[in-house]
């Protein structure tokens, strides 16, 4: 849990001035893998682990950012073309938000910036849109303009294609700047239309289980599988000529044609059609409170994880096939990219002190690897932080929402 006040007070420090603090959340997808990019659905919720950047405008048009988690600096001018982008990934985050943000959404301040993150990188959990979204949202807020947040989410994605050459769908930061607070967030990826969806937490909990492996293969099998969808399309396209996405395929469909495709792409094509029906099914599931048909439909999608897309690995389906041995586990599976990062579970309750110590012991016992598990619950988009005004050496923390 991130201070607020803290953060505020070492502002104070370095640069002399009183901030305000903004703040965006991770995110975990409950079901919904590999859809985004091809047009289709997604589920995912934010979740109570953020990013928040300290702020005060300058009078000039210059940035200045400072990071606690790594204790490093940097500058940039928004009116020259001299740009620090060739250095560390998170100085690429903060200026290509602002420059992308300078010149599509509005024009900018010069502003101080310090940033502090308890989104643990490399987990899957979208510590970078948590960094690009609240950064963002900073920016435009010292504008003293209105933060259009789908041209927020935009200019989070157009960030990682430009800056850091990452060709990611729009799902981590379209979430982390819109989501609600006790909800999941059902997204259509092509219009980007959406629904807040409440998740019954009472009885359930989401928990997150992080293999800290991440294997090299990710970045580039992610390009391969965007490529063997495009040929899907491409293929089935003899036949149905008014598809533009494998989101526009249904399962009669590949039925039908599916088998003039190369067995590989195949494969690719079904997990996909079959999950975006699993995720609009899920969205149904939560609507009417059955966590048991959303928990079925979890470890359908990491079935087809495995075995159609193929993004899976050893460490996930390790954690995923010892959940799967767990009294009150209603579901798992995993989430993200794949080839490592994490697991997203559904919990009875009352059952889950007893998995993170089966899943901890288990996992260590079968590879080696101590877990990192972490409960959620769905929390709220990108927005201001409240710091409670109270002396520094009585503080407890800062109201969060």
């Amino acid at each position: 849990m991130i201070d607020y006040r803290k953060l505020a007070h070492r502002f104070r420090q370095l640069y002399g001035d009183e901030p305000r603090v903004f703040r965006a959340p991770g995110r975990i997808n409950l079901i919904g893998e590999h859809t985004d990019y091809n047009g289709g659905f997604v589920l995912p919720m934010a979740i109570e682990r953020e990013t928040a950047v300290a702020v005060r405008p300058r009078n000039d048009r210059r940035i200045h950012a400072h990071t606690l988690n790594y204790g490093e600096s940097a500058e940039f001018d928004l009116d020259s073309v001299d740009t620090v982008a060739t250095g560390p990934v998170w100085v690429r985050f903060v200026e290509g938000m602002a420059r992308i943000i300078d010149s599509d959404v509005t024009r900018l301040r010069g502003a101080n910036m310090m940033i502090l993150s308890d989104v643990p990188p490399g987990a899957g959990l979208s510590s970078s849109a948590a960094l690009e979204t609240a950064v963002g949202f900073a920016l435009i807020s010292m504008t003293g303009g209105n933060v259009d947040r789908i041209a927020l989410a935009k200019a989070g994605q157009r960030t990682e294609h430009d800056y850091v050459g990452a060709q990611v769908g729009i799902m981590d930061q379209f979430v982390s700047a819109h989501a609600r607070a006790g909800h999941a967030l059902l997204l259509d990826c092509r219009s980007l239309g959406f629904e807040h969806v409440p998740i019954d937490t009472a009885r359930v909990s989401v928990v997150i289980c992080d293999t800290n492996v991440k294997h090299d293969l990710a970045s580039s099998e992610y390009n391969v599988r965007r490529a063997e969808c495009e040929t899907a399309v491409r293929l089935l396209q003899a036949d149905l000529p008014n598809i533009t996405d494998l989101r526009d395929v249904s399962e009669a469909e590949l039925d039908e044609y599916g088998t003039r495709l190369p067995q590989t792409i195949r494969l690719r094509a079904r997990h996909v059609v079959t999950e975006n029906a699993r995720t609009l099914e899920a969205a149904d599931a939560l609507k009417l409170g059955d966590m048991n048909a959303f928990g079925w439909l979890m470890w359908e999608s990491h079935r087809s994880l495995r075995d159609d897309y193929e993004v899976s690995s050893g460490e996930l389906d390790t954690m995923v096939e010892i959940a799967s041995r767990i009294e009150g586990v209603l579901g798992a599976r995993m989430t993200g990219g794949g080839f490592g990062g994490s697991t997203v579970n559904l919990v009875a309750r009352e059952r889950v002190r007893h998995f993170t110590e089966a899943i901890e012991h288990e996992y260590l016992r079968a590879t080696g690897i101590a877990a990192t598990v972490l409960i959620s619950n769905a929390c709220g988009g990108a927005s201001e932080a409240k710091i409670e005004l109270q002396d520094e050496s009585s503080a407890t923390g800062a109201s969060r929402r």
